[in-house]
């Protein structure tokens, strides 16, 4: 009953920037943490950022100083804005939403989008 719609995945140079959306549809009472995931070819899945319903933040190492996570509650969406983007975040990137329905809290996670980086 939870839909996430991911956008703004695409192919940039080195040094670019993408921004990336997941928008939450259906049945929420709320949203608890955001997050941002990926899974390059060969790779396990990795935590990018997350960020808690209050607005506090955390990011891998890999991505600190350049990738910004943020929210819109009134929206039920999550943003990530990646800066100076480099072939290594080459990825399907995916948003996990941690919905509150009913009493109980559920995971759902985006269809994900591709960024590749490539000169």
């Amino acid at each position: 009953q939870v839909q996430l719609v991911e956008s703004g995945g695409g192919l940039v140079q080195p040094g670019e920037s993408l921004g990336l959306s997941c928008a939450a549809s259906g049945s929420i009472f709320s949203i608890n943490t955001m997050g941002w995931y990926r899974q390059a070819p060969g790779k396990q899945r990795e935590l990018v950022a997350f960020i808690t319903r209050s607005g506090s933040t955390n990011y891998a190492d890999f991505v600190k100083g350049r990738f910004t996570i943020s929210r819109d509650n009134a929206k039920n969406t999550v943003y990530l804005q990646m800066n100076s983007l480099k072939p290594e975040d080459t990825a399907v990137y995916y948003c996990n939403v941690g919905v509150v329905w009913q009493l109980r809290v559920t995971d759902y996670w985006g269809q994900g989008t591709q960024v590749t980086v490539s000169s």
